[in-house]
């Protein structure tokens, strides 16, 4: 699909050797999720699934302007034993969680803000997975 290919061209995978950072990780983590359909979007969503028991990782974006939205998350996180990645910006966490158009030069259109981001299923296991998941340990 030409919408897939976009995402790919966004997101290189960095060269043989080089190592990969938290963010390029996670970005790869959360398209996958995204592929298998087993990423939650948004607040009311993400709390079904965090009380659920059903949640592996739970993404939250800094700029977030609600502090009772913040305290929510992370309260819900820490009774559930979910981890919390922090990311500093809603758009960007919105166009990794694919809540945008691709256009035709794969670049992302449209992008909206998205504060909360539950992984249910990784989906297949990647190097990227691996990164995030000693991330998470060493925090």
């Amino acid at each position: 699909m030409s919408g897939e290919e976009g995402v790919a061209a966004e997101a290189p995978a960095p060269a043989l050797g080089e190592p990969m950072d938290i963010m390029t990780a996670l970005q790869l983590v959360l398209r996958k999720s995204l592929a298998h359909g087993g990423l939650i979007r948004g607040l009311h969503e993400g709390a079904k699934v965090i009380e659920k028991h059903a949640a592996q990782l739970c993404v939250l974006a800094e700029d977030c302007n609600q502090t009772d939205y913040i305290k929510l998350v992370k309260a819900l996180c820490a009774d559930h034993n979910v981890s919390l990645i922090t990311v500093p910006a809603a758009k960007t966490l919105g166009e990794w969680a694919g809540l945008c158009k691709i256009d035709s030069e794969g670049k992302a259109r449209k992008v909206v803000g998205c504060s909360c981001v539950v992984v249910k299923d990784y989906g297949e296991e990647t190097e990227g997975l691996h990164i995030v998941q000693e991330y998470v340990k060493s925090h």
